[in-house]
């Protein structure tokens, strides 16, 4: 016969008796079958392995934990007496710690005003800002000796001007002034340069109303060239503008004598053999919807002199019309021929990133 496990024993023992406890006393009775019955008084407490969890000693452990109000009166007689980390006696004083401000909580450090500003420059940042040079050709002016401060020659390049100091350039004056940013769009028979011994018209002339300040031209543009034409005393921006390194975009307007076929429009693209090298444009197409051959829009990088009309003329055509439509981003867009504007901070802005 095989042996009986623990669990049909204990199932056995299950079936033949039951435990009741009531009040913390416990009754032996025979199993009938059914559930035996209770009153409604009665209170049947959790079991576990036939030990009762609760009776009359668990009902009398609610009466005897402390209410909240008891603990807390408890807790008062300690109050400055001492606790877990440290003794304190009697009538000793907290410590006083010291309380942030706004700008110092997250950080436990006082507060630091900022460095005054004394409003002092390098001296080759003032050179360009009075329209002298680019800071690069400053650089060069002061290692010769060109310019002093307050009567003394200075050579050294990390030299810094006060407000209060006085500046020369080659025995003259100079001073710093605000920059300032102008747009023409440049009529025919105009030429770029800041004086004419002959009288004739000049870029500087049709914006000598604009500002009180030195501005010059940014690249050159042909006499019977017209279109957009940068003028400002950022000496820096300037000379990176018109930098060859840095392929600032030029768009081209041309009109030629004759149609240009396909293939000379491909040269262009190609690349067209000049006396000074190779020159290039980055697009070139026929204006408009292409059925108007002698009128190309051309886009180039290239800043030689007369660049554009000298790829045509290599290719046998002679420019009748030469325009420039967009310069670094700039458009000449509601900008008439012979006016001029400022530039938005947005456009000085866009032409810095380049």
């Amino acid at each position: 016969m095989a042996k009986k496990s623990t669990w049909e024993k204990r199932a056995k023992k299950v079936q033949k008796e039951e435990y009741i406890v009531l009040g913390g006393t416990t009754k032996k009775k025979k199993n009938s079958g059914g559930s035996p019955t209770k009153s409604e008084d009665e209170r049947k407490p959790r079991t576990r392995g036939g030990k009762s969890l609760g009776g009359k000693k668990f009902k009398d452990g609610f009466k005897s934990r402390e209410s909240t109000e008891e603990r807390d009166e408890r807790g008062d007689k300690f109050k400055g007496k001492g606790n877990a980390n440290k003794e304190f006696r009697q009538g000793d004083k907290k410590k006083s710690y010291k309380k942030f401000t706004k700008d110092e909580r997250f950080t436990g450090f006082e507060k630091k005003e900022p460095a005054p500003q004394d409003g002092a420059v390098r001296i080759n940042k003032y050179l360009s800002m009075a329209g002298i040079a680019s800071r690069r050709e400053a650089d060069k002016f002061i290692e010769q000796g060109m310019v002093s401060i307050n009567g003394k020659v200075v050579t050294e390049l990390g030299t810094k001007v006060q407000p209060t100091d006085t500046v020369e350039y080659a025995g003259e004056r100079v001073k710093a002034e605000a920059i300032r940013y102008l747009l023409l769009n440049k009529p025919k028979d105009c030429i770029t340069t800041l004086s004419d011994e002959r009288g004739r018209s000049t870029v500087i002339g049709l914006v000598k109303n604009a500002c009180k300040e030195r501005v010059y031209p940014v690249g050159r543009l042909d006499r019977n060239t017209t279109g957009l034409l940068l003028l400002t005393n950022d000496g820096d921006l300037a000379d990176k503008l018109a930098h060859p390194s840095n392929n600032v975009r030029k768009v081209y307007h041309v009109i030629t004598d004759k149609n240009v076929s396909i293939s000379d429009l491909k040269k262009l693209e190609t690349g067209v053999e000049l006396d000074d090298g190779m020159a290039k444009a980055d697009a070139a197409l026929f204006a408009g919807d292409g059925s108007v051959r002698n009128e190309v829009g051309l886009e180039i990088h290239s800043g030689r002199n007369r660049v554009v009309r000298r790829m045509f003329e290599t290719l046998g055509y002679k420019v009748t019309r030469l325009d420039r439509a967009a310069f670094a981003g700039l458009s000449k867009k509601g900008l008439p021929r012979g006016r001029w504007r400022f530039l938005t901070e947005k456009e000085v802005g866009y032409l810095k990133m380049l």
